[in-house]
């Protein structure tokens, strides 16, 4: 009986994988982290060893709990835009660039600046910006840094695509997760890659995300059909519910994914518009520091990250904390600047640790809701629900926070893991055991957690939100100038 689906996130800190009954139960579950390396100039990589290590892992330990045989369909999504140089063989040839490597913020802004707006909105429906993690950014930047790299490379691929290749020999990609590359009819757009010598030989095929692309190798899931997938946040979005026109959703883990699913497209400046794909159209926000930002006040306090939301709410009802901007690693949507780092302004001597934990939690929070605005003028519509998913929803306090800074209701799903859930509604498409994701997704809508936004609180956010984007707007002019001094 092969009444089971495989779900698999190769997430930004760790590897994730399920799977899931027909009624939407998950009866075997897997996580492992693994290690970022950063260094000076904007490095930050990561071992792709420990990527595919852990994938075979969850397949031994799902094989080994006598699951042998039971997998229907499965797919896997992954991180995105983190881009691995292999050579012809699927070997990687150097650490994989994650999205959060601004090394290429040069080469980008030299890209971006051959491309005019009306040719972006043009080609790709929208215009999206050519940022530090373009995949066409990171090519110069490697023709120019690493050439004998460069030499050697056959295919730049994504995580998920490594990982597809190692499990089924096929060397696949999906139009979604190849950002800025292509256009609204689901092809290459080839100027665009003709602005990089070499680019466009050195891409995987293109297949469409309910398309079976390969089987796994492995013997004790034979033949078990993989789908092409997508990239976590389409993969995420629709694990937590996108799956229809209007609807709002919100994922929070290491960054904050914002999205809401419209066929209206105003091309407003800051959001991913994504081509259409089953039936849907997603417009997507993500920020560069949501959880991480909450992960570095933890390791910089010597706190865990329970025991920051626990000091946090200690400093409820007291003075104004400070205000905290979470750019600590630049900024994607709205502002797409790689240059842009974070503060604290206010601070003054009687401030506590939970004040700037406080903070902390508020300063994420605001920057979701400045991603958000952009997003109801991208699709021309306000939910005024978001249906929640992430790590980042286990913590109470913050949830409120959220829901009173946003001015929105919160539904959380019982599943935070939405990637596998995504994944798994991909597998269940493309292997035919449902007709479409809406159908796919039903068995997971499973609400646990509500939070109303605090009307009592909205005034004051108002006003916060206010400061937040005028310092935010100081910040990138003086960030500019100190840039300047350093250099």
């Amino acid at each position: 009986m092969t009444d089971l689906l495989l779900g698999v996130d190769l997430g930004t800190t760790s590897v994730k994988a399920g799977l899931f009954a027909p009624d939407g139960a998950c009866v075997a579950h897997f996580r492992r982290t693994y290690p970022t390396s950063r260094a000076a100039g904007g490095a930050v990589e990561q071992d792709t060893g420990h990527w595919i290590g852990l994938i075979d892992a969850a397949l031994d330990r799902f094989g080994g709990l006598g699951f042998a045989g039971r997998v229907g369909a499965g797919a896997l999504t992954s991180q995105v835009n983190t881009h691995v140089f292999v050579n012809a063989a699927g070997v990687p040839l150097m650490p994989a660039m994650t999205w959060q490597d601004t090394r290429a913020a040069r080469e980008a802004a030299e890209l971006d600046a051959l491309l005019g707006l009306a040719d972006k909105v043009a080609w790709l429906g929208a215009p999206i910006p050519v940022d530090a993690s373009h995949p066409l950014a990171r090519m110069l930047w490697v023709q120019r840094h690493r050439p004998e790299v460069w030499e050697k490379t056959a295919h730049v691929l994504l995580p998920k695509d490594l990982a597809l290749l190692h499990l089924t020999g096929a060397l696949a990609t999906d139009p979604l997760s190849n950002i800025g590359l292509v256009g609204l009819d689901g092809a290459y757009v080839a100027p665009i890659l003709d602005l990089v010598s070499g680019a466009a030989e050195r891409l995987a095929p293109l297949s469409g995300l309910c398309q079976t692309v390969g089987t796994l190798r492995d013997a004790r899931f034979p033949k078990t059909p993989m789908a092409t997938a997508t990239m976590d946040a389409w993969v995420g979005l629709v694990g937590t519910g996108a799956c229809r026109d209007g609807a709002g959703v919100y994922l929070s883990g290491t960054s904050e994914i914002l999205g809401i699913t419209a066929q209206t497209v105003t091309q407003a400046p800051g959001i991913v518009v994504f081509a259409e794909a089953e039936g849907l159209r997603l417009h997507a926000g993500p920020t560069q520091s949501g959880g991480a930002s909450l992960q570095w006040f933890a390791d910089l306090a010597g706190l865990s990250l329970a025991e920051v939301s626990l000091r946090a709410s200690s400093a409820q009802g007291r003075a104004a904390p400070p205000l905290f901007l979470p750019q600590l690693a630049g900024e994607r949507a709205p502002l797409w600047n790689a240059a842009l780092r974070g503060a604290f302004l206010g601070l003054e001597t009687t401030n506590t640790s939970a004040d700037l934990a406080r903070a902390v939690l508020e300063g994420v929070a605001l920057s979701a809701r400045h991603v958000m605005q952009a997003l109801d003028a991208s699709a021309a519509c306000r939910p005024d629900t978001l249906a929640c998913g992430g790590g980042g929803f286990r913590s109470e306090l913050w949830g409120q926070i959220r829901a009173d800074v946003l001015g929105r209701r919160l539904e959380r799903l019982e599943t935070v893991d939405t990637g596998l859930v995504g994944a798994a509604c991909l597998a269940a498409v493309a292997s035919g055991q449902a007709p479409d994701l809406t159908t796919a997704q039903a068995p997971f809508r499973r609400i646990d957690r509500v939070w109303e936004p605090d009307p009592a609180r909205r005034g004051a956010y108002d006003d916060l939100f206010g400061l937040y984007l005028e310092a935010v707007g100081t910040l990138e002019t003086l960030q500019g100038r100190l840039s300047a001094l350093s250099g």
